[in-house]
């Protein structure tokens, strides 16, 4: 391919992207289902209510969806031959209770038969993943909509963050996604919900502790994470373990982030300053949160000519 040839086609991809993010709008549904967002809420607030856990597992599902393939909705896709993005290795430790989150708010828009099968999973995952950050005592924002969902999902197509990337890596991967640092960052402030796995944990404590970790807080990630590994022991991100807050920051600022990638926010001089501002004032936080959530939500739009409105959010039509 030659240089004009690439230009034409980076110039045709920057289009349809565009065009598919023209087509979100908060009031998109105002005329087809008035009431998707407070029977998505509600839904959601019974998925809190019967799980401690589950709006953690929710939010995690929308940044696992969206940075694979884009916001389509084919983290849910379950295949019997294990080919799907849940099937991979970095999304092993998402919990069911967020899958069973978006199962139910689907079943309660179908049940409306105003709504039935005309509402995309894709944009109930958004509208779920805003519903248990405000549930939990977190900002609130208009969810774009208009999402279609993806027809492909395979395990081969997931690449994440790691826990043990540095800011450099970190960086690259939210860049490609056209997310700049300051998103990157708080969006990692979604760790003030939920735990992690002691898998991600346990490279940092052994064989010899990371010189980043607070000494006293890593003998207490010892108690729960010992050197014999259990994938199925897990450790809270903070102190706020069920309210959506600034907590995040504030213990990275004593050492105490619990994955390697969390720290590194702080230790690296060139992060260092957003994190203080967030950690001391929440409602910064809070607004750079919501700006990034909105710009994480038009990644990879599938439109009508590319996706559709599937009838069970785990299977394609």
């Amino acid at each position: 391919m030659n240089k004009l040839q690439t230009l034409i086609l980076v110039s045709l991809l920057v289009t349809l992207s565009k065009s598919a993010t023209a087509q979100l709008s908060g009031n998109y549904y105002a005329n087809i289902c008035p009431n998707l967002e407070s029977l998505v809420q509600g839904a959601v607030s019974q998925s809190m209510s019967r799980s401690q856990i589950s709006a953690a597992a929710t939010l995690r599902l929308f940044f696992h969806d969206c940075f694979v393939q884009g916001c389509d909705a084919s983290i849910m896709i379950t295949k019997t031959s294990g080919d799907a993005e849940r099937n991979n290795f970095d999304n092993q430790f998402l919990r069911v209770d967020g899958y069973n989150t978006i199962i139910a708010a689907k079943a309660a828009v179908d049940a409306d038969p105003q709504c039935a099968n005309k509402v995309s999973c894709a944009d109930i995952i958004a509208l779920a993943a805003r519903d248990v950050v405000f549930l939990s005592g977190g900002p609130t924002w208009n969810v774009e909509l208009g999402r279609y969902d993806g027809k492909i999902s395979t395990s081969s197509s997931v690449s994440l963050p790691g826990a043990t990337e540095n800011l450099d890596q970190l960086n690259a991967r939210f860049a490609a996604q056209g997310l700049t640092q300051t998103d990157m960052i708080a969006l990692s402030g979604a760790h003030t919900l939920g735990a992690t796995s002691c898998f991600h944990v346990n490279p940092r404590l052994y064989p010899t502790v990371d010189s980043t970790l607070d000494s006293g807080f890593a003998s207490t990630l010892m108690n729960t994470c010992p050197s014999t590994l259990n994938v199925n022991s897990f450790v809270f991100f903070d102190g706020t373990v069920n309210t959506f807050d600034n907590n995040y920051f504030v213990m990275l600022q004593q050492k105490k982030g619990v994955l390697s990638s969390d720290e590194v926010l702080y230790t690296d001089s060139r992060s260092q300053s957003t994190v203080d501002q967030f950690a001391s004032d929440q409602n910064t936080f809070f607004t750079a949160f919501s700006s990034a959530m909105l710009k994480l939500g038009r990644i990879g739009i599938k439109t009508a000519a590319d996706g559709e409105i599937r009838k069970d959010c785990q299977f394609t039509n």
